[in-house]
């Protein structure tokens, strides 16, 4: 797998992260943003989206072995069906998804879990492609970071307009992602 590649699924699989984080901002605007609470809410949504595929790429590393014959359909089905889920996500309006006190670590824990969620996935993907996890994860975690940042700062700006359609685009390339690897695997090899 590719740099370009692994650059384009960490800027899909960051779009989660954007998202909470325009509605992190927007639910600070009424405050002063400082540095310190936007790099906490930034390290906290990259870690976590970093960790997950190791957890993924080493579940799905496990089981290798039993299902090599079936790998690209594994792996476009979880890119489609979380490209499908943020799609859909993205076309919830962000006032209706309101985040209270995001620097508290019991908001800022579950909202970085949730949105690392479909990079478990990814990384149960990368576990068929990826003999070597960690270049994968320190460009996911570097694209969070930098996205979650943008994200925190443009919420307080023009949060309502830009987050959900973040979101398609960014579930629109994992599907696109999934379709190359299968057409790849079926055609290619």
């Amino acid at each position: 797998m590719g740099f370009l590649t692994i650059l384009f699924i960490a800027i899909s699989l960051s779009f989660d992260s954007f998202a909470a984080s325009v509605s992190s901002g927007m639910s600070m605007c009424r405050k002063s943003l400082k540095v310190s609470q936007t790099l906490k809410i930034a390290l906290s949504l990259a870690v976590f989206q970093a960790a997950f595929p190791i957890l993924g790429w080493w579940l799905g590393g496990a089981f290798r072995q039993e299902i090599s014959q079936a790998d690209h359909w594994i792996a476009f089905g979880l890119l489609t069906f979380l490209g499908v889920r943020m799609v859909l996500e993205g076309r919830v309006p962000i006032k209706q998804r309101k985040v209270k006190h995001p620097t508290r670590w019991r908001v800022l824990i579950p909202m970085s879990i949730a949105t690392s969620i479909d990079a478990f996935a990814v990384g149960i993907g990368f576990s068929f492609f990826v003999e070597d996890i960690w270049s994968p994860v320190i460009v996911i975690g570097v694209v969070t970071f930098f996205v979650s940042m943008a994200g925190l700062y443009m919420g307080r700006k023009l949060g309502q307009k830009i987050a959900g359609i973040g979101e398609i685009v960014g579930g629109i390339g994992l599907i696109i992602i999934g379709l190359k690897i299968l057409i790849e695997h079926l055609f290619f090899q």
